[in-house]
């Protein structure tokens, strides 16, 4: 006696779907890059239909920059993670900066960012960077996107940075948003000149942002690195 077993398609509730269609695009963006994403690429990846996808997402630009954002705020998320405010002692609250005194030191948590600026990780979301800033030119919503995700890592960093201030651990003259941005500038122009391949650079090059950080902030050398 032979039996089938049909197998039962799973209705997923909106919320999920869209999620779904926004964690493969962010995927494919990583890997591939942002020009790589359309509405039938997600539907054949996902195995349903265009339709679908076009359900939640109209337009392919908004899809693009829908998944930049994902990309960038997991990156962030995972290169320099948010520490719980302390109820004494805590910074003004910023939207998405994770401001406050957290349990590691300021500079634990900075020398932590700048070893995970390194390898393939660090360097497909420095190619995502670069490919998003150029694709700006002529697709607004991303350009929205790209303008809110990095005031979004800036923020994070300054707040780093003003934390470690507040603590006694830094010393520095200028404001540390000012510091957070040149950080930021150099690690951008090491991934744009080195192929975003820190593993190709001289050290003392690849080094740049941490001395130059430590020399700003008034840290001993060596401390935020190897």
């Amino acid at each position: 006696m032979s039996s089938s077993v049909q197998r039962k398609r799973i209705r997923k509730s909106p919320a999920a779907r869209r999620a779904e269609i926004v964690e493969k695009a962010a995927e494919i963006a990583l890997s591939e890059g942002l020009e790589c994403i359309t509405l039938r690429r997600i539907g054949e990846e996902l195995d349903v239909r265009p339709g679908l996808v076009s359900h939640y997402f109209p337009s392919t630009e908004e899809l693009v920059a829908e998944a930049f954002g994902s990309a960038a705020t997991g990156e962030l998320d995972t290169l320099l993670p948010a520490e719980p405010a302390e109820s004494v002692g805590g910074l003004s609250p910023g939207a998405g900066t994770g401001t406050g005194m957290g349990t590691r030191s300021a500079t634990e948590r900075l020398a932590g960012f700048f070893a995970r600026t390194s390898g393939p990780a660090w360097n497909d979301i420095s190619r995502l960077w670069i490919n998003a800033r150029h694709l700006t030119r002529y697709r607004p919503s991303l350009r929205d996107r790209v303008a809110l995700q990095e005031a979004a890592w800036r923020g994070r960093l300054a707040a780093v940075i003003e934390d470690g201030v507040t603590r006694g651990e830094f010393r520095t003259q200028e404001e540390p948003s000012v510091v957070a941005v040149q950080i930021l500038i150099v690690l951008d122009g090491l991934g744009a000149d080195g192929g975003a391949d820190a593993d190709m650079l001289p050290p003392v090059v690849a080094r740049m942002a941490m001395t130059w950080a430590e020399r700003e902030l008034g840290l001993e050398r060596g401390v935020l690195g190897p």
